[in-house]
C-alpha cells in the first residue's frame, strides 16, 4: 500500500503544537478519511467523461478502466449514488493504492499533481474534522446553526470534499463549522460613497457616513492584510464563510480561498443584482401554494472589490413555526429519518413538486444540500422547503413570459432558454445531489423517486427526468481541467429506469 504523507504529516505536526490532545484521534481517523476520499475519487474516475480514460469494462463485481496509455485501473463497481461506500483500495497495473493523493499522482495525467495536493489536504482535513467529533451530542439541535455544524465530511460526492488549502490546522479549528467555534467577525467601517450597495444596508451597520462591513478573520489576515478593532461573534454555517449572527441575520462574507472547487469571493455583479434577484424570486415562490420560501436578501455591499464584500440574508428560521425545525437537506443524513422508505419518498415528492414547479415557471434552482433546507414538524414530517443563495440559479425568459411573470434584468450568465441547461441545473443539484445524498444509495433513491413521481403533474421536464440519463457535475473532471470555464457534466444511470 502507498502513502502520501506530506499533507497528513504536516497537519499532524501542527496539531501536536496547537491541540496535542487531539493528535491521537486525528491519527486514528486517517485510514477512514483516506477511504472516504478514495471512494469519492473512484466514483468520479468511473463516471466522469475523462479524456484519458477509454473503455470501461465491468465483470466479477468490479470495474476496469482501460487508460489511453495502456494501463488498467481496477476497483469495485461503484454505486454513483452511494454516500456510505468505503473503497479500501483500487489497483493500478497490479499495484494497490489506498491513498487517493498518491493514486492521482501515479496516474500522471494533465493537472494531476495539483489535484493530488488537494486530495491530500482533503484527507487530512477530513481526519481532523472527524477527530473533533468526540463527545458531540446526538440530540436534535435547537438552533439552525447547530444543524449546519453536524455536516462533518463535507460534500458527499466531491473528492475534494474537505480540501481547504491556505487554512492552517489552527485556522480550521478556529473557523470550521464542524469544530463548533464562535468566530469573531471583523466589523470594518468604509465610506458609504466608496461602496456598491444593493438593497437596504441596516442602520445597526452604519456609522455616520460609513457602512460597517463584516469581514471574515481569515480574509482580514490573509487578503486584506488589516486588523479589525471592532468585532462581532457569529456561528459558522456549513458554507464556512457564511455565519449566523446571534439574534440577527446570516452574513455571507468574502473568502478568497479555494474551498472544494471554487474561490469564495462575492462578485460585484452579484452584489449589484442581489436586491433585484431577491424581489424577483418571491413571485415564482408564491406560486407553490406555500411549499417554498426563499430567504430574502436584506442588503449587499462591496467596498470596490470581490475580496471585500458582504451579503446579509434572512435566517431560514424565519419560516419555521413554533415547534418546527429548519435544517439544510445535507443534515438529514445525520438523522434516522431517511432510513424510512415512506419518509424518504414523501420528502422526494415534496422536493420534486417544488423543483419541477419552479422549473416549469422558468427558474432552475441550484438545489443542492446546502442551498435547500427543509422545514420539519415536531414529529419529523417534511412540511415545506426553504431556499437560500440565489447566486447560481438559471432563469428562462421564455418560460417566465409564458406564465405571465416579468423578466428581470439579471446578469447574462443566469439567463438561458436552453432546456438542457435548465434541466441540468435542477436535476444535477436536486436529484443527483440533495436527494441522492439523503437516500445514501442508488437502490434507496430509485425506490423513493418511483413512489414520488407517480402523482406529479405530467410535464416535458418530468418526462426527461424519467427517461434521460441523470446529469451530475463531473467534479473530478472539473478539477482536472482547471482552464475550462463553467460546469462540466457526467451522465449517470437513471435510477428511474
Amino acid at each position: 500500500m502507498h502513502r502520501s504523507p506530506s499533507a497528513e504529516t504536516e497537519a499532524a505536526e501542527e496539531l501536536a503544537v496547537v491541540r496535542p490532545a487531539l493528535l491521537p484521534r486525528y491519527e486514528a481517523e486517517l485510514p477512514g478519511a483516506r477511504a472516504a476520499v478514495l471512494s469519492r475519487l473512484w466514483r468520479g474516475l468511473a463516471h466522469d467523461p475523462l479524456p484519458w480514460a477509454g473503455r470501461r469494462e465491468t465483470g466479477g463485481g468490479g470495474l476496469t478502466l482501460h487508460l489511453a496509455d495502456g494501463r488498467r485501473l481496477h476497483g469495485p463497481r461503484p454505486d454513483p449514488y452511494a454516500t456510505g461506500a468505503s473503497v479500501a483500495a483500487v489497483r493500478l497495473d497490479g499495484t494497490d493504492h489506498d491513498d487517493p493523493a498518491r493514486l492521482m499522482a501515479e496516474l500522471a495525467v494533465p493537472h494531476s499533481a495539483s489535484f493530488a495536493a488537494e486530495l491530500g489536504h482533503s484527507v487530512a482535513s477530513m481526519a481532523l474534522s472527524r477527530a473533533g467529533q468526540s463527545g458531540a451530542g446526538e440530540e436534535w439541535p435547537e438552533h439552525d446553526w447547530e444543524w449546519e455544524q453536524r455536516i462533518v465530511d463535507g460534500h458527499p460526492f466531491h473528492p475534494a470534499c474537505r480540501s481547504r488549502p491556505g487554512f492552517s490546522v489552527a485556522e480550521q479549528l478556529a473557523y470550521g463549522p464542524e469544530h463548533r467555534p464562535v468566530v469573531e467577525l471583523g466589523m470594518v467601517p468604509v465610506r458609504a460613497r466608496e461602496c456598491l450597495v444593493s438593497g437596504v444596508w441596516p442602520q445597526e451597520l452604519r456609522d455616520g457616513e460609513h457602512l460597517v462591513l463584516p469581514v471574515h478573520p481569515w480574509q482580514a489576515a490573509h487578503v486584506l492584510k488589516r486588523t479589525c478593532d471592532q468585532r462581532r461573534p457569529g456561528h459558522p454555517l456549513m458554507a464556512l464563510r457564511t455565519l449566523a449572527l446571534p439574534g440577527g441575520p446570516h452574513v455571507k462574507t468574502s473568502l478568497s480561498a479555494r474551498l472544494t472547487s471554487s474561490v469564495r469571493d462575492i462578485s460585484l455583479p452579484s452584489v449589484a443584482a442581489s436586491a433585484l434577484l431577491s424581489d424577483f424570486a418571491a413571485t415564482p415562490a408564491a406560486r407553490t401554494e406555500g411549499l417554498l420560501h426563499v430567504t430574502r436578501t436584506l442588503g449587499a455591499a462591496a467596498a470596490g472589490s470581490p475580496d471585500f464584500a458582504a451579503v446579509l440574508r434572512e435566517s431560514p428560521q424565519t419560516y419555521a413555526a413554533p415547534g418546527e425545525r429548519v435544517l439544510p437537506v445535507a443534515a438529514l443524513a445525520t438523522t434516522d429519518l431517511p432510513r424510512s422508505p415512506a419518509w424518504l419518498a414523501g420528502f422526494a415528492r415534496l422536493a420534486l413538486t417544488v423543483g419541477l414547479r419552479l422549473l416549469d415557471l422558468g427558474v432552475a434552482l441550484e438545489a443542492h444540500g446546502q442551498n435547500l433546507l427543509v422545514v420539519l414538524s415536531a414529529s419529523g414530517e417534511p412540511l415545506r422547503l426553504v431556499y437560500r443563495d440565489l447566486a447560481d440559479i438559471r432563469v428562462s425568459p421564455a418560460r417566465l413570459t409564458r406564465h405571465g411573470i416579468a423578466v428581470p434584468d439579471l446578469p447574462a450568465r443566469m439567463v438561458t432558454d436552453d432546456e438542457r441547461t435548465l434541466r441540468r441545473k435542477l436535476f444535477g443539484s436536486l436529484v443527483a445531489g440533495a436527494l441522492a445524498g439523503t437516500a445514501g444509495s442508488g437502490e434507496a433513491l430509485a425506490a423513493a423517486l418511483e413512489t414520488a413521481v407517480r402523482d406529479l403533474p405530467p410535464t416535458a421536464d418530468l418526462a426527461a427526468l424519467r427517461s434521460d440519463p441523470l446529469p451530475a457535475k463531473a467534479l473530478t473532471l472539473m478539477r482536472l481541467s482547471p482552464r475550462t470555464p463553467g460546469d462540466q457534466w457526467a451522465e449517470l444511470p437513471n435510477p428511474l429506469r
